[in-house]
């Protein structure tokens, strides 16, 4: 059967007025991570539109991406501006009460990319609150822009990008190594899921924290141990080497707990997902819960 293929478009509903977005508290004006804030729980504490007035919402404003596929894009919005990723994997900042464009990054060096994206991140300096970032990414990078300008930050990473593979390992090199959903973001670091092969050619999925000032790797906590790390028992052999076996990664996104410094990492199988022959044993860590030091990346629990 032939993909489907539909225009993207941003729709925002009202009743009366926009003020469920635009309020007074910060925790009333913004969604300012993906799925709502750090435990990802989609919880939002407004009131104005309930059970009992939804029936009254009319659409205030569309916005048109331009491109065609799919939006699984769920949009942040910091201090009126909402920011999100078109079908196309670009991303943009529109504003929230008329969905009047401020910028969008096309990349004309590169063809275009067609995949998914759930969102991108936000990220405002403690120490210069005027350095505001937009994180995302694209094919195998993680891409650093101004969040006022969409402009791209030079000194982060190569040019601005950094290589979702950097910690993987060699075996990485030439495997299909994305990255769906949103990173989460813990003080200075952004940790990553990612989205692998499913068969025996799958990278490694490790889990990996980048400095989002510099985009170096920060830290690495490896989902299929190597000898002498715990956990390796746990496996084959050979494994740790990822010439069959890979996997055991973080696709879906993590939560965090700021206040502790802990990271909820769930992992999934590890690869080839539908066989188990060559790789014998509980094999940590995959399929698992994962509570991790969001510092340093060593595994607490």
């Amino acid at each position: 059967m032939g993909q489907r293929h539909t225009i993207g478009i941003i729709i925002l509903l009202g009743i009366f007025s926009i003020s469920f977005l635009l309020g007074n508290e910060y925790e009333q004006s913004n969604w300012p991570e993906y799925l709502g804030g750090p435990d990802r729980n989609h919880y939002s504490s407004l009131q104005q539109i309930n059970t009992h007035n939804v029936k009254e919402l009319v659409k205030i404003w569309e916005y048109h991406t331009g491109d065609s596929g799919q939006i699984q894009c769920n949009p942040i919005v910091i201090d009126g501006v909402l920011y999100g990723m078109t079908a196309a994997t670009i991303p943009f900042a529109i504003h929230a009460d008329t969905g009047e464009e401020i910028w969008r990054k096309r990349d004309s060096s590169r063809f275009p990319w067609y995949s998914t994206s759930r969102g991108v991140v936000y990220w405002r300096d403690p120490i210069d609150p005027t350095q505001q970032r937009i994180l995302y990414t694209n094919e195998s990078f993680l891409y650093a822009l101004d969040a006022k300008t969409g402009s791209v930050i030079t000194n982060f990473g190569d040019s601005g990008k950094t290589s979702l593979k950097a910690g993987l390992g060699p075996t990485a090199k030439d495997k299909f190594v994305i990255s769906n959903t949103p990173g989460t973001v813990f003080e200075d670091l952004i940790v990553m899921p990612l989205r692998l092969s499913e068969g025996t050619d799958a990278a490694a999925g490790f889990i990996q924290a980048f400095n989002i000032r510099t985009g170096k790797l920060a830290w690495v906590f490896k989902t299929i141990p190597s000898p002498g790390e715990p956990g390796y028992e746990t496996w084959s052999p050979s494994n740790y080497k990822n010439t069959d076996v890979g996997g055991a990664n973080n696709w879906a996104g993590m939560a965090v707990d700021r206040k502790r410094g802990m990271l909820f990492v769930p992992t999934g199988s590890a690869a080839f997902d539908f066989f188990g022959g060559n790789r014998k044993g509980n094999n940590l860590y995959a399929n698992c819960l994962l509570a991790l030091d969001a510092r340093t990346g060593k595994k607490i629990w």
